[in-house]
């Protein structure tokens, strides 16, 4: 095997998640891991802190979110930027490749109380990441606070709803038109009178 695979990461993250789900994340080792993918400890070290982190990687997704709020339209609400930005995601992170981990993610993530936790706390994070980068195109703090946690709100549906959906891509809607129809679903509620 050569010193260095650029393939290794990927073959980490399928290792731990088919452990994950034949012996549970408790039960399952880095060296596990490794060993599965047909690699050594050191290199898993090489990519990972620990197995955890097999699950909660680096953080592409808050700098795009941040990214395409800060390029929308001057003339777009708040709203408008977070929602878009959110539907963008279908283009540059959850492509249908990507919806088989998500779901095998969420099915470990589910099953776990501190991995929950951590989800929470990577969650918060991000919410607060929204809430500045709306507030720098000079929204006050509690409207930006608001739009960030309906932002999130319609995240985390959105992706629910799409990792849902399963592998057969004859009947499987792309990320973007899941956001389209859980916005739509947003705004239909929102503009309800009480």
């Amino acid at each position: 095997m050569p010193r260095w695979d650029p393939h290794a990461p990927q073959r980490l993250i399928d290792a731990a998640l088919t452990l994950f789900a034949e012996h549970g994340y408790d039960d399952t080792t880095v060296l596990d891991i490794a060993q599965r993918a047909g690699l050594t400890k050191s290199t898993f070290f090489r990519y990972f802190p620990n197995k955890r982190d097999v699950l909660f990687g680096e953080d592409a997704l808050t700098e795009r979110l941040v990214s395409a709020i800060a390029a929308a339209p001057a003339t777009a609400t708040p709203f408008e930027s977070v929602a878009g930005a959110l539907e963008a995601l279908g283009q540059e992170v959850f492509t249908s490749d990507y919806r088989t981990f998500a779901a095998r993610r969420r099915a470990v993530i589910d099953t776990h109380p501190d991995l929950q936790e951590r989800e929470a706390l990577k969650a918060i994070k991000l919410s607060a990441s929204i809430t500045d980068a709306i507030e720098r195109r000079g929204t006050p703090a509690l409207t930006a606070r608001i739009t960030a946690e309906l932002g999130m709100l319609l995240l985390k549906i959105t992706y629910e709803q799409w990792s849902d959906q399963g592998d057969d891509a004859t009947c499987a809607q792309e990320y973007s038109e899941v956001a389209r129809h859980v916005l739509g679903e947003l705004r239909t509620v929102l503009s309800a009178s009480y």
